[in-house]
């Protein structure tokens, strides 16, 4: 008890935060691989780790020993590579953040911009024609919109179910939307390697999961087979959505976007007046 005590009357407040960062570090790892695939490929590295330790720890094994401790450069280059997606994720949502202070949601033309996606789903589920709308946020998608054609129009019901109508020369490939425009259909996206529920899932839900996986964008699938709708987000699916949940939904994230930018903004308003009450010359 006294050995615990000590040690607790060491503790600074620099000790403090440096306990702090360590935690938020690792709770922002578990975080950004919760649900995904490299949560498995984590545990197997913790067990191997775990493992090694307790042999070389207990045991006179020298030989082992070396190769152990040879290994950690190997190591140390191939984490990176095995999680590579997860890696590229977390430094797009770093390079996100600032971009929430030059770019204001107008919940007006985001909620005309719903309606129209939620009116041309509940169509297009009830005829089964299958679709693949994905509405760009933060990270820009050019490279993707760069493979379809440009077609820059104001997103309407009626503009999304010609696009998607089977007959039609764009309906097979994603149709991106940035703010209320329709900026580009046929578009090619990238495939999940995920494996997601449901056997019967095709290519237009692997590439809707896919693309949300590389950017945070929001994707809207249609399934030509079932007529059933479904959102993707963050490589994340639900599914089975009616004209109601599916806006709610997207009201959802359009919504915390905005709570987000607005908080943002709020915090870098009262760091520059206090920056500018420090540095301003004060009358006399």
């Amino acid at each position: 008890m006294s050995d615990i005590l000590s040690m607790f009357s060491r503790l600074t407040w620099v000790s403090v935060l440096d306990i702090l960062l360590v935690a938020a570090v690792f709770y922002g790892l578990l975080e950004l691989v919760q649900g995904t695939q490299a949560i498995q490929l984590l545990r197997g590295v913790i067990l191997v780790i775990l493992v090694t330790v307790v042999l070389v720890s207990l045991l006179p094994l020298t030989a082992f020993r070396w190769l152990a401790v040879n290994s950690i450069p190997a190591l140390l280059v191939a984490i990176p590579v095995i999680f590579q997606p997860e890696l590229r994720r977390a430094l797009e949502r770093l390079g996100r953040t600032g971009q929430f202070l030059s770019r204001i949601t107008n919940e007006e033309l985001a909620a005309q911009v719903i309606a129209e996606i939620g009116l041309a789903c509940r169509r297009m589920s009830a005829r089964r024609h299958g679709a693949l709308i994905v509405l760009e946020r933060e990270t820009g998608l050019q490279e993707y919109i760069d493979t379809g054609v440009i077609i820059e129009a104001r997103v309407s019901s009626q503009l999304l179910e010609t696009i998607f109508f089977p007959s039609t020369a764009l309906h097979d490939g994603a149709v991106i939307i940035r703010g209320d425009r329709v900026i580009a259909a046929a578009c090619v996206l990238p495939l999940t390697d995920s494996v997601l529920p449901g056997g019967h899932l095709g290519t237009r839900h692997r590439a809707g999961v896919g693309v949300t996986e590389q950017s945070d964008a929001i994707a809207v699938i249609v399934s030509e087979e079932t007529g059933i709708t479904s959102v993707a987000h963050n490589g994340r699916m639900i599914r089975r959505l009616d004209e109601r949940r599916l806006t709610k939904i997207l009201e959802a994230f359009y919504s915390i976007r905005g709570e987000e930018s607005r908080a943002i903004q709020r915090w870098y308003n009262a760091a520059r007046n206090f920056v500018w009450s420090v540095l301003a010359p004060r009358k006399r």
